[in-house]
């Protein structure tokens, strides 16, 4: 994903997204101990679609959390 279409995302949306990466990372893993996997980039692509889903999702948090206190 890329983080465009990330920041689409609601925050509920990138908290599910982020458990289905982190599941499909999790399987691929296993496999890749047992050598079922022909693609070992596969596992980097999912790490970084972890790292950016949890950095905007964080961002997000920040934001929610930034703009009642500037308001006040």
């Amino acid at each position: 994903m890329t983080p465009k279409e990330i920041r689409e995302l609601a925050p509920a949306e990138i908290t599910t997204k982020l458990r289905e990466t982190r599941e499909q990372l999790l399987q691929l893993r296993l496999r890749k101990q047992t050598g079922q996997v022909e693609k070992t980039s596969e596992l980097r692509t999912l790490r970084k679609d972890v790292a950016r889903l949890e950095t905007i999702a964080n961002q997000k948090k920040q934001a929610v959390a930034a703009a009642p206190a500037g308001k006040a």
